[in-house]
């Protein structure tokens, strides 16, 4: 008896150390190799599926069968989507979920997959080539008007519509299919006023970048919060900042770790808060987070001499706009730009809710700049939007030096970037530009405001306003 006893406990141990030998503490390598079966399964699929787009995967939830319809849609057919794993559990800030992307470098679109699974990242490890093959899974959102369009395995319905699911086990086993090709992700680089809805899922940074004043001596997490805390994030912007909110878990590795207190770059995946309401961004690790250099300052408008200063307080509420020297031209579309007041602030803004058209594009072009009075000169407005709910709904700059002042689509337009109000930011929120540099144009210049909307889809109805339009120089 006690020869069998010793056996067992003698087996008992080399069970033991076999499984231990096998999950190592703090070794996080992941498993190059992949199973037959998987690498079966992936060319089966590639040799008899058809590969479509994020983009027309997107559409399917978007317009059929019914675009006002927030029903999950089933997809019928053998197609199938490639991309690479843009988000990481590694550090517990997501959760059983994964985003692939559609491009290691440059990328212009995201999905999201939902897994009944933790620590995906063993599998579906940072940068991964992953095919999912679609067929009889859901495409839709997790929540309903979220706007995070997922992959799911199921759907179940409320009041509001019909969501997608986790995929199980076996959906994820015989539906999302590793290639053995893992590929070093390089994050988008943008300025927040970049960041837009259409990104959602992917792997962005942005330098200068910096925490809020106010959170020196703060953490990732605020312990007094359940489930995530958001950190402003800002950058120098012209006169001011611009700013996007940091979105940590409760359940993330660094949620007690010290926010840096210099400025420098921040590589994150974007996102949306839980009822997707706001863009944020999340973090797969405080590794993307270099922020050691001074801190950024603001220009003094004080070292500027103010040339011209449209404050837009002369607007008479709900008139067309027709302030002296400026153009007020529709392109497409019944409506013009229009004159407001709100509590004693004027402003202009471009509305397309309720016109009726399909389509509606209006310009707005300043009175002339000479640029020959001006040798380091610079343009600086603030710009807001409200119901704004796609990106494909714009507010672009232009310049022309050959507009006649009265032919705008005759002339040759030139884009140029400024800080823009995104859906991210809060509705009549006005966003600082940034300073706009006119300093190597000669001649008479133009600047035009150009918004592109509908009024019969609602995705597309919000409306951009304009306020304190300023050319500077020093």
């Amino acid at each position: 008896m006690k020869t069998n006893k010793f056996l067992k406990i003698a087996l008992g141990l080399m069970v033991i150390f076999t499984v231990a030998s096998c999950v190592q503490d703090d070794d996080y390598t992941v498993p190059s190799s992949m199973g037959d079966e998987e690498n079966t399964n992936l060319n089966n699929l590639i040799a008899n599926g058809t590969e479509i787009t994020m983009a027309e995967l997107k559409a399917k939830y978007l317009t059929e069968p019914d675009p006002g319809d927030n029903s999950a849609v089933l997809i019928d057919l053998n197609d199938y989507i490639k991309g690479y794993v843009s988000s990481s559990d590694r550090t517990g800030n997501f959760f059983k979920e994964f985003f692939i992307q559609d491009s290691p470098t440059n990328p212009t679109i995201a999905i999201k997959v939902l897994v009944n699974e933790v620590d995906t990242y063993n599998q579906f490890n940072f940068g991964r080539e992953v095919y999912v093959s679609l067929k009889d899974l859901y495409v839709g959102e997790e929540r309903i008007e979220n706007g995070v369009i997922t992959i799911g395995g199921g759907t179940e319905t409320d009041q509001y519509g019909t969501t997608v699911t986790s995929l199980g086990r076996i959906q994820t086993n015989s539906h999302v299919f590793r290639s053995p090709t893992t590929e070093e992700m390089t994050p988008l680089n943008l300025s927040f006023s970049e960041i837009n809805g259409g990104l959602v899922g992917v792997f962005v940074q942005v330098d200068n970048a910096e925490f809020a004043d106010d959170l020196n001596g703060k953490r990732y997490f605020d312990p007094s919060q359940d489930f995530d805390t958001h950190r402003t994030l800002q950058a120098c912007a012209g006169f001011g900042y611009s700013t996007f909110q940091l979105e940590t878990s409760s359940f993330s590795t660094f949620r007690d770790y010290l926010l840096p207190t210099g400025n420098g770059s921040i590589a994150a995946v974007v996102n949306k808060t839980y009822d997707g309401s706001s863009l944020v961004l999340a973090l797969n690790s405080t590794d993307d987070v270099a922020m050691e250099g001074t801190r950024c300052t603001p220009l003094n408008i004080d070292d500027f001499t103010l040339v011209l200063d449209e404050d837009f307080q002369a607007a008479v509420n709900n008139t067309n706009f027709d302030f002296p020297g400026w153009t007020n031209f529709s392109e497409e579309g019944s409506r013009v730009w229009r004159e407001k007041t709100f509590s004693g602030n004027g402003y202009i803004e471009f509305s397309t809710f309720g016109s009726g058209d399909a389509v509606n594009i209006a310009w707005t072009v300043t009175p002339g700049i000479d640029m020959s009075t001006l040798d380091n000169a610079f343009v600086n407005f603030e710009a807001a939007q409200h119901h704004l709910d796609s990106p494909e709904n714009t507010l672009e700059i232009f310049i022309s030096s050959d507009f006649d002042g009265s032919d705008v689509l005759g002339a040759t337009w030139e884009p140029v970037s400024a800080n823009l109000p995104t859906q991210a930011n809060s509705w009549y929120e006005f966003v600082n530009s940034g300073l706009i540099d006119i300093s190597d144009y000669s001649g008479t210049i133009y600047l035009a405001f150009k918004v592109t909307g509908s009024g019969t889809d609602e995705t597309l109805d919000g409306a951009y306003q304009i306020d304190n339009y300023k050319i500077l120089a020093n």
